[in-house]
């Protein structure tokens, strides 16, 4: 049809969801086209940006002019608009609410606890100028291993991923926001063998893809410990 552009996707590979959305489409072959948005350039700030999302951030999807924003409803959408295997976004009821209940948890627990992390040892300290302060850093850490307790014992429980048996949106959520303490060489899984192992099968479940979306994020580890 003439003038359809296709799905377009606006994303910076440091955000942590972001780096979920493209895992999912990558690992599920959805024809898209990649627009970069540098947020440590304030590329999300420019005028063109501000008129597709007002709240000038990422990520943000252009699917044929439908435009979305946040991505529990954009990793939603593409799994039931694209026809993604049942697993990720289950049909059924109980186990999309199972998916459901995980994301509802996720933004108030996980992702703003791992990302206060990263901020006070990554960001605030090496794009902001500010001294780290490792006392905050300490009890943001702290803070994050009530959160891992609960990931662990209310979500994993005894199955292999976070809602049954086969991976799910949940869990790129949950590893995409875990990963980021490791910009600044920090591994906080490091002494939990049990959500070690579970990482290990949602790498192994999207393959090549979780290495691409992290790339930018070993890069700022490796400077870190360079520095060291």
């Amino acid at each position: 049809m003439a003038g359809r552009r296709g799905l377009e996707i606006y994303l910076d590979l440091l955000s942590q969801p972001c780096r979920a959305i493209h895992i999912l489409v990558n690992v599920n072959k959805i024809p898209h086209i990649l627009k970069t948005v540098a947020l440590r350039k304030g590329e999300q700030k420019t005028p063109d940006f501000a008129k597709l999302n007002p709240m000038q951030k990422v990520p943000v999807i252009d699917d044929n002019g439908f435009v979305l924003t946040e991505s529990d409803a954009i990793l939603k959408y593409l799994a039931t608009k694209y026809h993604v295997p049942d697993h990720w976004y289950p049909k059924q009821p109980e186990r999309r609410a199972r998916v459901d209940e995980y994301t509802a948890w996720h933004h108030t627990n996980t992702r703003p606890q791992a990302a206060k992390v990263f901020l006070l040892e990554v960001l605030l300290p090496r794009m902001a100028g500010q001294p780290t302060e490792q006392a905050r850093v300490e009890r943001a850490v702290s803070e994050l291993s009530v959160t891992l307790d609960k990931l662990q014992d209310m979500f994993l429980k005894r199955q292999p991923f976070l809602c049954g048996d086969d991976i799910s949106l949940a869990d790129l959520l949950a590893a995409c926001e875990l990963m980021q303490p490791l910009g600044g060489g920090r591994d906080v899984l490091q002494d939990r063998p049990v959500l070690q192992r579970w990482l290990g099968r949602v790498q192994s479940a999207v393959g090549s893809s979780f290495d691409e979306a992290h790339a930018v994020l070993y890069r700022l580890r490796d400077n870190a410990k360079a520095k060291l």
